[in-house]
């Protein structure tokens, strides 16, 4: 399963410069999706100790590996939670049945772990996401659900081909969609993690789906992390983004593909998706491009020299940011306003590029023109954090130190370039950036 980052209002990530999404979507980039829960790189927090007095009737069951004291401790945990569950409308009946003999999911801290999408080298995460196999199935699934995603595309605008290399990329079109009990998933989340309100407020959205009988509890299962379904849809992205193709009241994320399908488009539409646009396309870096800037409008991409990688004409209009995903050796990408609305779903741009990309593929396009370079510099995350806090005192980076290269980190990345004269300057580097950022700091 390809699984995300934490929301970008936790970990403190910014909008990138070039984005013109609108300020409703960015503060969508909390509770959306799978993006939300998964990618939880810290180790969780020891248990807490909280007032016992849970009802006895939930407190039965075996421990399955929990202490009798943890067990105490999570019973009152949960507990602790039922005057907030009231509020929004849940029964006292309806909140005992859904913890009744619940235990703490041991498998919860086996999962944390780093982020494929951040730490795997860019071509081998790509090569995996638009593998053949997805791209030849994707097809298949485009031409046996056509009359729907025409219809899916008409209401919300979103081509259908996205639609499905976001069923392909969050859960490999139905395979891997989990298998646990989203309610002990996010109930151990949130004991464990008391400090982070994101896994007690999904926690209780769960309760909230369970309450108005939208879905029946053997039917919430997803992943560790709380996300279900074809979509990857935590409880709140459910609420907010699921729909019924034929407009039933209770949308089938789990086995009913045009649902699915409806509900991404959805998403995509309620996160800012432009219709008629495109969300970039690999381009051909012109002879003597002077790499001043890495952020301008198409049309002034067009004056420069640059074309698709193909020799096709760029788009007329909007904003896009220059992207060399593996430097200035590899394949280069324009990247419009579309792109970042990909980015609501995951903020990995390993995993948007790939998404697009893939998207591009199931449409009938051929694939990168150029190929990744082999000399790729690779930094582990000490390593890049190490660079964020020489950027950051010499006053190019703004973001947050989270080992992590983004938008921010690149531009301050070009911005340093320029400032040395090191051409080309791509906002990646190369394998001596590292010496030079500390030899800066000196």
């Amino acid at each position: 399963m390809i699984y995300r980052d934490l929301p970008n209002r936790l970990l403190g990530i910014r909008q990138p410069p070039s984005s013109a999404i609108s300020a409703s979507t960015a503060a969508r980039y909390g509770r959306v999706g799978l993006c939300a829960a998964l990618s939880l790189t810290a180790t969780l927090s020891p248990f807490i100790a909280l007032p016992l007095g849970f009802p006895a009737a939930l407190a039965q069951g075996g421990s399955q590996g929990a202490s009798a004291e943890e067990q105490a401790q999570f019973h009152a945990f949960l507990e602790s939670l039922y005057p907030e569950a009231a509020k929004h409308g849940i029964s006292r009946e309806t909140f005992q049945a859904a913890f009744q003999n619940l235990t703490p999911d041991p498998s919860v801290a086996r999962a944390t772990g780093q982020q494929s999408e951040f730490e795997r080298p860019f071509a081998a995460y790509f090569a995996g996401a638009v593998a053949q196999r997805r791209i030849v199935e994707g097809r298949a699934l485009a031409h046996k659900y056509q009359t729907q995603l025409a219809e899916i595309s008409r209401r919300t605008g979103v081509p259908g081909a996205m639609l499905l290399a976001a069923w392909g990329m969050e859960s490999d079109f139905g395979r891997s969609m989990g298998d646990k009990d989203i309610i002990r998933s996010l109930a151990t989340l949130a004991f464990r993690q008391p400090e982070r309100s994101l896994f007690r407020d999904e926690l209780i959205d769960a309760l909230v789906i369970l309450s108005k009988g939208q879905v029946s509890r053997d039917r919430l299962k997803g992943s560790w992390a709380g996300a279900m379904g074809g979509p990857q849809f935590l409880p709140s992205a459910y609420m907010t983004h699921a729909v019924s193709y034929v407009g039933g009241a209770s949308p089938d994320i789990w086995t009913n593909a045009p649902d699915i399908l409806a509900s991404i488009g959805k998403f995509l539409r309620d996160s800012g998706w432009k219709p008629g646009e495109r969300w970039g396309l690999e381009v051909r870096v012109p002879a003597g491009f002077h790499y001043a800037t890495l952020h301008a409008n198409f049309q002034q991409w067009a004056a420069w020299g640059f074309t698709g990688a193909d020799g096709s004409a760029l788009p007329r209009k909007g904003e896009a940011a220059l992207f060399f995903p593996a430097g200035a050796k590899g394949p280069a990408f324009l990247l419009g306003d579309n792109y970042w609305v990909i980015k609501t779903y995951n903020n990995s741009d390993a995993y948007a590029l790939s998404f697009a990309c893939l998207a591009d593929r199931i449409a009938g396009s051929d694939g990168l023109h150029t190929a990744w370079p082999k000399d790729v510099p690779q930094w582990r995350s000490s390593e890049k954090a190490e660079m964020q806090r020489i950027l950051q005192r010499l006053g190019y980076y703004k973001g947050t130190i989270d080992g992590k290269f983004g938008p921010s980190a690149r531009d301050a990345i070009h911005a340093f370039q320029l400032a040395i004269g090191d051409q080309p300057a791509d906002g990646i580097g190369r394998t001596n950036l590292l010496s030079q950022l500390r030899a800066k700091a000196r």
